[in-house]
């Protein structure tokens, strides 16, 4: 049975609005949260960049849905062994009903701290690295850790849930993949590509959940929405490798003047007609899909929980 959750932005919204969407989400039938984390927006115009784990401490008070991170960089930004104590945390705070969600970043975000930002190869050693170091804090003993990429000094988490939180990972080439087959205890990607989950279970991720995620963005007019979409997000329509090594959002905004309204909308549900998001969702079910997230582009979040409640969900499931 597939489970159908909202994917909270940070890029979009504030912290208090993000909460609202989180109680509007789990009324509206939604069963699990993913939320991002970003140190920038990707564009100016999105607006926003509260911190995470901030927000997922009042959104575990407000609901009893499942969160998960997606994603959290623990290479650069923050060290692992914060992350760690977050996601310990977290767990803890919400009686189980939160998964780290981590891949290898982007430079918009991480590069705050570090302005060398590693290539892909290395930023994979480095995750592995990290969750394995995370892994261990995990158990509540004492970890000294002298690593190729990080060091810890006798530290020991003392705020820990009844079992650890799972670990999951993203991945969009054969390399991140193979990775997280590895590694992690799910997977996570934001294309409907069987293919992708057949990779990552022949990895040694087989019976292990693989969770995606998609834009859309609802209005009452299909063209006022398809404007909506190009305006907030036409980083979708950017290919290759540019989402990883670009380190600001003005540097997305000149990008994204090259990117037309057709590119930036790339496959997203938009729009009035139901039969438009309900073909959207099913295409991460029939490719076999555990967990779906959906997240809504732009100001009309009402009416978009309440056009899944009554028209997509219930043809969903």
């Amino acid at each position: 049975m597939t489970t159908f959750g909202y994917f909270l932005s940070c890029e979009e919204h504030g912290p208090k609005e993000l909460v609202r969407q989180a109680k509007a989400a789990e009324r509206a039938g939604f069963e699990a949260l993913w939320i991002s984390d970003h140190f920038h927006p990707w564009l100016d115009e999105q607006g926003q960049a509260p911190f995470v784990w901030s927000v997922i401490g009042a959104v575990a008070e407000a609901t009893s849905l499942p969160i998960t991170t997606a994603v959290t960089c623990p290479l650069v930004r923050t060290h692992p062994a914060i992350i760690a104590q977050a996601a310990a945390t977290t767990a803890a705070l919400t009686g189980g009903r939160f998964r780290l969600g981590v891949g290898t970043g982007e430079a918009l975000n991480e590069h705050v701290i570090d302005s060398r930002w590693p290539p892909l190869d290395e930023r994979l050693e480095m995750l592995e690295e990290a969750v394995g170091l995370i892994r261990e804090l995990f158990t509540g003993k004492l970890v000294t850790h002298r690593g190729h990429h990080y060091r810890v000094d006798t530290a020991r988490l003392y705020t820990l849930p009844g079992e650890p939180p799972p670990i999951y990972m993203s991945g969009f080439g054969q390399k991140s993949i193979q990775v997280a087959g590895r590694i992690a205890d799910g997977y996570i990607t934001t294309a409907p590509d069987a293919d992708s989950i057949q990779a990552f279970h022949a990895a040694g991720g087989a019976g292990k959940p693989a969770l995606g995620g998609l834009k859309a963005c609802y209005a009452a007019d299909e063209s006022a929405a398809r404007k909506t979409v190009h305006r907030l997000w036409p980083t979708q329509g950017i290919k290759g490798e540019a989402s990883q090594l670009l380190p600001l959002p003005r540097h997305f905004e000149q990008l994204a003047q090259t990117v037309t309204e057709d590119e930036a909308v790339n496959g997203s549900p938009v729009g009035p007609d139901p039969d438009v998001h309900v073909r959207a969702v099913q295409q991460y079910v029939d490719a076999g899909f555990d967990e779906v997230y959906v997240n809504q582009i732009g100001e009309e979040q009402d009416a978009f929980f309440d056009f899944y409640a009554r028209e997509v969900l219930p043809r969903v499931r």
